[in-house]
């Protein structure tokens, strides 16, 4: 009897994590800034990208071709340099090329921080808590489906 309870316990121990691995990312209060709809313009390339950011925690994108979507977390407030941090893992895509000509991959992941215009209306994305790295800005929509 001793040898199974103990491998029953070690099995729990060993499950645990996967477990909590699987789990879904925590979901963004229903009064996070960053839900929504937001558009971003790329006069550069005469292509725009939307971004539908689901109080679920899940983010779902058309570029050009491509529609793809992610699981994110966000940092409920901003650190004290003023930046949200993001961070998304792509979980669906539709294998077309997006805006940039590139095709994303499932399972990508990303870090970035988001800096809010006072208004709450735009947003620009940055590799770092800096503004020396950005894109944007980011555009709020209309809440509306895409």
């Amino acid at each position: 009897m001793r040898p199974l309870s103990g491998l029953l316990i070690v099995s729990a121990a060993l499950a645990a994590p996967l477990a909590a691995a699987a789990a879904p990312p925590p979901s963004p209060s229903a009064s996070h800034p960053l839900l929504g709809i937001w558009i971003l313009s790329i006069p550069q390339l005469g292509c725009s990208e939307t971004y539908h950011f689901r109080g679920d925690g899940t983010t779902l994108v058309k570029s050009a071709a491509e529609v793809s979507e992610s699981e994110f977390t966000v940092a409920e407030k901003p650190s004290a340099k003023g930046f949200y941090k993001l961070e998304d893992r792509v979980v669906k895509d539709n294998g077309k090329q997006d805006c940039s000509g590139e095709v994303m991959q499932i399972g990508t992941r990303a870090t970035n921080y988001l800096r809010f215009h006072p208004s709450g209306a735009r947003f620009v994305m940055c590799r770092e808590e800096s503004m020396e790295a950005c894109i944007g800005p980011f555009e709020r929509m209309p809440a509306q489906g895409i």
